[in-house]
């Protein structure tokens, strides 16, 4: 018994170190099955998942900015261009640890109000991407570089210029901080000038800082470029007189626009007051709207001359016809008057001396729809068609409600309302011969789309009449042009004060008019908002700035003198 029991507890402990052996064997073969399976699983079942994974912490794909399409005059100087900058973005989760005095100094070079940065690091704390400049010119983006902060990254994109300033506003336009058009041409033709952004593959960090670019996907596409019809010259000549002209009256506003008078194309179109779109912080929204376009008034006297235009033309008025005026003409309960008692005037009187009794008389001599069908056709009632957004259309009442007392006040120019632009297109009828241009605010070279509303030789014939408007006894007298024969009609047009009728002191001072009258190449409408500095009549305050402008751009367009001996001489010194 006793050597029984001695064997067995002998036995016993190589029996427990044998039984552990088999289990460490065993799980370490569990294990190496265990890592042989994630192994599998992680090479060759979840290969592709894995692989999207990695691709996303690591490999990005970011947008690449397209060239925006430049914007140009006729004779290709810019108006509008695009020039690389970059934007100024912020991780503020990663810019926690920069110290306050590195923020302060970041804040300084950006133009930031003291506090912005750490305020944005506070409020926005779980974001990882924040703005804090756009379109910062290159010479501060390097110098915020320079600061080697952790958390601030740097984006290119374009920023747009305008070289000339407010000169051009108005017609250009702008675009936003993402480089959206917002007014004038450059919204009108955004998807034109915008262009295709591209893509790019990169590489990030852990801290999602781009490190290298592996590969371009899609190159962007670069906007196309847009050509007007306007002459940078003329539009500065332009620009500067009516600003001149609007100080010197105390006006509130003025508009300009010069047009081709062979094919309608608008050479120049300025207005007062303007704006510089490359600073536009705290401008009212008032001072974008381009008055010359979208703004509307009654033109008054200067349609005059469609009225006997149309009166001669539909055989309601003979070429020598004579009008008894009196100074007054009652229609029904209601009176026309003329500044003065003109007595007896023929038509080239009438025109002369803008006579609104002989016009009412020729205006009930022809039938409403006649009547009603000339001013249509002359463009107003409808939009002129420049393609610039918001373009106006004006007012004209239909005919089958006129009374006659209708047709006499829109003889004189009341009762209906056009843009400067529409009156200008509808003189291009008495510029060419009777024939009416359609306008456009792109370079072209024909019209393809004029129609005739007046026969050439009625055209001629009151285009002679309106000469002596220009004349020393005429309305505009200081509307003439050295070197050239001018035709032209002024207007000084009441203000209409709603349900109380027209002001007596409020005015819309306006000149239309063209030159050479031999041969018509421009035509220029000049209308000056309520003057206030003593004169406000269209022959005193608008008449001054049409002679000045067309002076000038008859000069820049090489148009020969047709009338030298009224060119002024030049004196020269002789040596001793």
């Amino acid at each position: 018994m006793i050597d029984f029991r001695v064997r067995s507890a002998a036995k016993q402990p190589s029996d427990n170190f044998s039984a552990r052996r088999k289990f460490l064997v065993v799980f370490m073969m569990i294990c190496m099955l265990v890592l042989i399976g994630r192994a599998i699983d992680l090479q060759v079942l979840s290969k592709q998942f894995l692989k999207r994974q990695g691709d996303m912490r690591q490999v990005d794909d970011v947008s690449v900015s397209a060239y925006r399409g430049m914007i140009t005059d006729r004779n290709g100087d810019a108006l509008a261009i695009s020039t690389p900058v970059e934007s100024v973005w912020i991780n503020p989760r990663e810019l926690k640890s920069a110290k306050q005095d590195q923020l302060m100094s970041m804040e300084k070079l950006l133009n930031l109000p003291t506090g912005k940065i750490s305020g944005l690091i506070k409020e926005d704390s779980r974001r990882q991407f924040v703005y804090v400049a756009r379109r910062v010119n290159p010479l501060l983006s390097e110098q915020v570089k320079e600061l080697k902060l952790e958390g601030v990254y740097f984006e290119r994109e374009f920023k747009r210029f305008y070289p000339t300033s407010g000169v051009s506003a108005h017609i250009v336009g702008f675009t936003n901080v993402d480089d959206i058009g917002q007014e004038g041409m450059e919204s009108g033709y955004e998807k034109l000038l915008r262009g295709v952004s591209g893509s790019k593959r990169v590489i990030r960090d852990g801290q999602r800082r781009i490190i290298e670019d592996i590969e371009n996907i899609k190159e962007p596409v670069s906007g196309k470029n847009l050509e007007l019809s306007i002459d940078q010259r003329i539009q500065y000549l332009a620009y500067r007189e009516l600003q001149l002209a609007v100080s010197a009256n105390k006006a509130k506003s003025g508009a300009l626009v010069v047009l081709d008078a062979k094919n309608g194309e608008i050479l120049a179109a300025v207005n007062q007051p303007s704006f510089n779109p490359n600073t536009r912080n705290s401008l009212k929204e008032s001072l974008y709207r381009n008055r010359a376009l979208t703004d509307v008034f009654e033109p008054g006297s200067t349609v005059k001359p469609f009225v006997v235009a149309a009166a001669l033309d539909g055989g309601y008025v003979k070429p020598n016809a004579i009008f008894a005026t009196h100074g007054t003409f009652q229609i029904g309960r209601n009176t026309v008057k003329d500044v003065h008692n003109y007595g007896t005037l023929d038509l080239t009187h009438v025109i002369k001396k803008s006579s609104n009794v002989a016009v009412s008389m020729m205006a009930l001599k022809m039938p409403p729809k006649y009547f009603w069908d000339v001013y249509h056709q002359l463009g107003f009632g409808v939009s002129a068609g420049s393609g610039f957004p918001g373009e106006a259309s004006g007012t004209l009442m239909d005919y089958k409600r006129w009374h006659d007392f209708d047709r006499a006040i829109l003889s004189f120019g009341y009762g209906l309302s056009s843009s400067a632009l529409q009156l200008a297109r509808a003189y291009t009828a008495l510029a060419d011969d009777g024939i009416l241009h359609s306008v456009s605010l792109l370079k072209r070279e024909e019209d393809d789309d004029a129609v005739r509303v007046f026969s050439a030789k009625t055209v001629k014939s009151v285009r002679k009449m309106m000469e002596t408007v220009l004349m020393k006894d005429g309305t505009a007298y200081e509307a003439r042009v050295d070197g050239y024969t001018a035709a032209g009609k002024t207007g000084t047009v009441k203000k209409a004060a709603g349900s109380r009728g027209y002001t007596e002191k409020s005015y819309f001072a306006v000149f239309a008019g063209m030159a050479p009258a031999s041969d018509p190449r421009l035509i220029i409408v000049v209308m000056i908002d309520e003057p206030s500095a003593g004169q406000y009549y269209g022959g005193l305050v608008s008449a001054p700035v049409f002679s000045k402008v067309m002076a000038g751009a008859l000069r820049i367009l090489e148009v020969a003198p047709d009338q030298e001996e009224t060119m002024p001489i030049l004196l020269t010194q002789k040596g001793p």
